[in-house]
């Protein structure tokens, strides 16, 4: 009787990077001189910023941990994926802000917080257009 089995020997699975999950102070933030600099839409990634656009800056201790220009996080609380588009001032640790746009309402709505931000390493918004 044949056997279904096959001879050839499997390719192995490459192994599952891990979640990576932190607690970060998080903020919110508007496309406004007095709240960013001179020039409030532009991005230290470069990327220019429009209302509507899920999008975060992060301190600069949480991009040396990884979570580069780029990396797509999940917030809790929050729906839906942000990408990591631009960079805290100096001072900050372990914290985020979350991009509000225009609506300086709903950035004093959101205020201060402790949240859970998810991230794959290595998964970049740039990474999945390839």
């Amino acid at each position: 009787m044949a056997s279904c089995r096959s001879d050839r020997a499997q390719a192995p699975r490459p192994e599952a990077k891990p979640v990576r999950e932190l607690i970060v102070t998080a903020h919110a933030y508007n496309s406004v001189p007095e709240q960013t600099d001179a020039r409030p839409r532009e991005t230290a990634s470069g990327e220019i910023l429009r209302p509507g656009m899920r999008a975060i800056a992060v301190s600069a201790d949480l991009l040396a941990m990884g979570l580069d220009y780029g990396s797509r996080v999940s917030i809790e609380s929050l729906e839906g994926e942000y990408v990591v588009l631009d960079r805290m001032g100096d001072g900050h640790r372990r914290s985020i802000d979350v991009y509000m746009g225009d609506d300086r309402a709903a950035a004093e709505r959101f205020g201060k917080r402790k949240l859970r931000l998810r991230w794959l390493p290595d998964r970049t918004a740039k990474s999945e257009e390839r």
